[in-house]
C-alpha cells in the first residue's frame, strides 16, 4: 500500500469493508467447498433468501463473488480464491493475539 493515492486506498477500504461483515464471511465459508445458488446458501446458513441476495450482490459488486447463470438459476463462486488466503492470515493473526492475551493472563493467576 505504500505511495498509493487516496483514491486506491478508498477502494482497498471498501474491499475490507466487503468482507466485514459476518454473515458475508459464513456465505464465503460456504462457497469455499462449492458454488451455490441463493437458495442452497439460504438453506445452508440459516438466512432469508432475501437477507442471502443482498450479501451476494454486495460481494459480487467488489468482485469477490461471480454470478453464472444457468437456466432459471443463478449460482455463485467464488471470483479469486486468494480471499481464503486472506482470511485465514486474518484468522491465524487474531488466533495469535488470543494466545498472547492467555499467556499474559496465566502470568497473573494464582498458582
Amino acid at each position: 500500500m505504500k505511495d498509493l493515492p487516496a483514491k486506491a486506498l478508498e477502494q482497498i477500504a471498501a474491499y475490507f469493508q466487503a468482507l466485514s461483515e459476518p454473515t458475508r464471511l459464513q456465505i464465503l465459508n460456504l462457497l469455499r467447498e462449492a458454488e451455490h445458488n441463493v437458495g442452497e446458501l439460504a438453506q445452508l446458513s440459516g438466512y432469508s433468501s432475501a437477507n442471502v441476495s443482498r450479501h451476494l450482490s454486495y460481494l459480487a459488486q467488489h468482485g469477490i463473488v461471480a454470478r453464472e447463470s444457468r437456466g432459471a438459476s443463478v449460482f455463485y463462486k467464488v471470483s479469486d480464491p486468494s480471499i481464503y488466503a486472506l482470511c485465514d492470515l486474518v484468522c491465524a493473526n487474531i488466533a495469535r493475539q488470543y494466545e498472547q492475551t492467555s499467556s499474559d493472563r496465566a502470568l497473573f493467576t494464582p498458582v
